[in-house]
């Protein structure tokens, strides 16, 4: 569904205030400016919501499904929806002065920016006056739709990366449960891996290239409880034992297969979101990915006999098994809507109507962000999806920390592992002090010091 996946849905709600302006078929509350919430659409008020999203196909269709129970909340409200909009079309929208009154987007990464420039507004006033319980979406899933103390972002569905496993090749290796430790990943892998009679690899029981599929430092860091920054909120990883020790694990991995061998059979592999890719060929006998993967080997790969687990965790780290890495859409109210009230009441309807994330959620195979939605019996259970719904509900979850930046300091780690892996760093301690100094002249550069 997206990459790491990640997608982007804008949300564009354009509302016009008959009271104040007296335009004919138009109308509902607005904000006054001074911080406090707009009130909600009057009941008499013809309404327009213009919509966009980076929906497609499938995944756009079941969004207007969940929209039509909106518009029987508000059957005076009108809503245009418009598929494969993306970020950059919401912040030239926003710098060009006609933003959409709803934005939602795939891209967490993105919202310390958008926190720390204003281009989202603070829903805290709206929460407080409707007395919203956000105790209700898990803890890490609030730090993601937060930045700063400032919560200018509310959740619509998850992700959460686990394990995926071929139960034909594990059975043939004679491996009777997925690993739950990175040692028994290492050793399972080496089991797991066939050769061809050249010697070139055939079947790789583990791949240890990043950035490539779900192999992002990101989605590998919790299992050795590395993080990103300290808490004087400045990168560390140089002197971060846990760090040391994911590059080191890959490394070896990197060492038992041979980094030609590996780039070799890399370099023939499927893409990741195509019918091609390699877990779903039998070519990968374990893969690390978000719940969205069960949707994609249902509709390209059905005889696939696989099975979902929790990410494995290194010895130091044991007590977070059953967790790991949860990101997911954000959505919220950019700058300059017309009728913020009338923005907030779509945010609401899709980010905390349990029936509406539930709907939402069975239709694309992502998790529900809310505890009261991820408990309804309506919701999805099939047993390869039911293993992340309880990573999900673990409290045990993990998230990629926001930042002024954006993406960059995920990006630089990413960049370092894969020239880790191609041999091209000689020294894993001086050169993650590079990566530090790269990630912290940025955040500095951004906060003006």
């Amino acid at each position: 569904m997206r990459k790491t996946s990640i997608r982007v849905l804008l949300c564009s709600v354009a509302l016009l205030v008959a009271s104040c302006s007296g335009a004919a078929g138009n109308g509902g509350g607005s904000g006054n400016g001074n911080g406090d919430p707009g009130a909600a659409p009057a009941k008499d008020a013809t309404l327009t919501l213009e919509l966009y999203s980076k929906f497609t196909d499938r995944e756009e269709k079941k969004l207007n499904e969940v929209i039509e129970g909106f518009k029987k909340k508000f059957p005076n409200i009108t809503v245009h929806h418009t598929g494969n909009q993306d970020d950059d079309k919401l912040d030239q929208s926003i710098r060009g002065g006609t933003p959409p009154d709803v934005a939602i987007s795939f891209y967490t990464d993105n919202l310390g920016n958008w926190c720390q420039s204003g281009a989202f507004q603070d829903l805290k006033p709206y929460i407080d006056r409707d007395k919203i319980n956000v105790d209700q979406i898990p803890q890490a899933v609030r730090d993601y739709t937060t930045f700063e103390g400032k919560r200018c972002a509310m959740p619509l569905l998850a992700d959460a990366f686990g394990l995926y496993y071929n139960k034909d090749e594990f059975a043939a290796a004679g491996i009777s449960a997925p690993p739950k430790t990175t040692d028994e990943l290492f050793d399972d892998a080496k089991k797991l891996t066939q050769y061809n009679e050249d010697g070139s690899i055939k079947v790789a029981g583990f791949l240890p290239s990043m950035p490539f599929y779900g192999n992002l430092a990101e989605v590998w860091s919790p299992m050795f409880g590395a993080k990103y920054l300290g808490p004087d909120g400045k990168s560390g990883l140089a002197n971060s034992p846990q760090w040391k020790e994911m590059f080191e694990f890959q490394k070896k991995l990197v060492d038992f297969y041979g980094k030609d061998k590996v780039e070799k059979f890399k370099a023939g592999l499927g893409d990741e979101y195509s019918p091609d890719n390699a877990f779903h060929k039998g070519k990968l006998a374990m893969a690390l990915d978000g719940e969205f993967r069960t949707a994609f080997i249902a509709d390209t790969a059905k005889d696939l006999n696989y099975g979902t687990a929790p990410s494995p965790m290194s010895t130091g780290n044991s007590s977070m098994y059953g967790g790991g890495l949860v990101t997911g859409t954000i959505i919220g109210m950019p700058k300059g809507v017309k009728n913020p009230g009338a923005s907030w009441e779509l945010i609401k309807y899709l980010t905390l109507d349990t029936d509406a994330l539930v709907q939402f959620s069975n239709g694309i195979n992502n998790l529900p962000s809310t505890l009261d939605s991820l408990k309804s019996p309506q919701l999805n259970h099939e047993a390869h999806f039911q293993t992340f719904l309880d990573i999900y509900g673990s409290g045990k979850l993990v998230t990629k920390p926001s930042t002024a930046i954006g993406d960059a300091h995920l990006k630089a780690v990413n960049d370092f592992a894969e020239q880790w892996v191609a041999g091209n760093v000689p020294d894993l301690h001086a050169g993650l002090e590079k990566v530090d100094a790269q990630i912290n002249d940025a955040l500095a550069q951004k906060q003006g010091k």
